[in-house]
């Protein structure tokens, strides 16, 4: 099962590289990771996408939760939460895909951030399958790269990742 862990983590040098080690030494595989200061300068926020079985991921959170430098963590799986991704693709463009490129960013509600006369860059946040489905519908051969920021996530309602 896919799970979405949020750390808050103290914002110091070599605290990413300990959370990578960890999962690195037990074999466990990271799907995505995002990480950035939040409104304290000392805090780090840290969200990593990983699937396992329950005792898989309560073995993880353990040992995530024994590193010096984590201070709290929550599996967003667990509870309901919002997830969102955000993704660039730069899609190769001739007169004749044009609009229906166009029709599509608009479906899915991406936006067309750049122009040229051979390709288009579109804009799209939203669920990890909203993306995909987004690159299914497109014409792999016209897709030139893809750029993904890997999902992050916050808890609906009252609970959250504070201090």
């Amino acid at each position: 099962m896919r799970h979405i862990i949020s750390i808050l983590i103290e914002n110091e040098s070599g605290a990413l590289s300990r959370v990578a080690g960890l999962f690195s030494a037990r074999g466990y595989n990271i799907e995505s990771l995002t990480v950035a200061p939040t409104e304290d300068p000392s805090l780090s926020r840290m969200t990593l996408v990983t699937s396992g079985s329950d005792q898989i991921i309560e073995q993880i959170t353990k040992q995530l939760n024994k590193l010096i430098d984590v201070v709290k963590l929550i599996d967003l799986a667990e509870d309901a939460h919002i997830e969102r991704e955000l993704m660039l693709i730069k899609i190769k463009t001739t007169d004749k895909n044009r609009a229906e490129v166009r029709s599509m960013a608009d479906i899915f509600r991406g936006r067309i951030l750049d122009i040229t006369p051979e390709t288009y860059v579109v804009e799209m946040t939203g669920p990890s399958e909203k993306l995909d489905a987004f690159i299914a519908a497109v014409d792999a051969d016209c897709i030139i790269e893809v750029v993904r920021s890997g999902a992050t996530g916050i808890s609906r309602g009252e609970k959250g990742l504070h201090l």
